[in-house]
């Protein structure tokens, strides 16, 4: 894996180590490629989940963890394979994370009403407070992120952000985005 070098990188409207604007290692073939969007999508993001990761490490939980909470704190009584859907990970991975939620008392299964077999997730108020803070900080941090920019600015990064999604799992995550919505506003 490659380190970026920041004597040698420059930003927009700086000069770069051979006074032009913009990285000055990359080849004419590579210059249509958005390094610079790939890497500060990197930064942003490493910025947006290390907020949470800080509180999370005082549970000695992970990213994973936080999605898990994320998702069934919006889907209030998720069956645990719709979860498996969304995350895209193994049914042993998930259900690693699981019971250290449980365990901790952060989540709760409860049984279907019509299939005793189902396995319904709930956070509990321990892992409602939990969740709730994390996405305070991230909200924080979008804030912040969002104050200066355009008007129109949101709708246009909601439709970046939709348009870096596989095509075919975009109705989807639309539908499941605007249900979690429609549950807590």
């Amino acid at each position: 894996m490659t380190d970026v070098n920041f004597k040698t990188m420059s930003l927009p409207g700086q000069t770069g180590a051979g006074g032009t604007s913009g990285p000055s290692d990359q080849s004419s073939d590579d210059a249509s490629l958005p390094y610079d969007l790939i890497e500060l999508l990197f930064f942003a993001y490493r910025d947006f989940t290390g907020d949470p990761d800080d509180v999370l490490a005082k549970f000695d939980f992970g990213r994973a963890h936080h999605r898990v909470l994320h998702f069934v704190e919006r889907n209030p009584g998720m069956m645990v394979t719709d979860l498996l859907n969304i995350l895209r990970i193994t049914k042993q991975s998930l259900g690693r994370v699981l019971k250290q939620l449980v365990d901790a008392g952060m989540i709760e299964q409860r049984e279907g009403l019509h299939d005793r077999r189902q396995r319904l997730l709930y956070t509990t108020e321990q892992g409602h407070a939990l969740a709730e803070e994390l996405t305070r900080l991230q909200k924080v941090r979008l804030e912040r992120a969002l104050i200066g920019l355009p008007n129109g600015s949101e709708e246009t990064i909601r439709q970046f952000l939709l348009q870096m999604i596989d095509p075919d799992a975009r109705a989807d995550i639309l539908a499941l985005v605007r249900s979690s919505f429609d549950l807590k506003g």
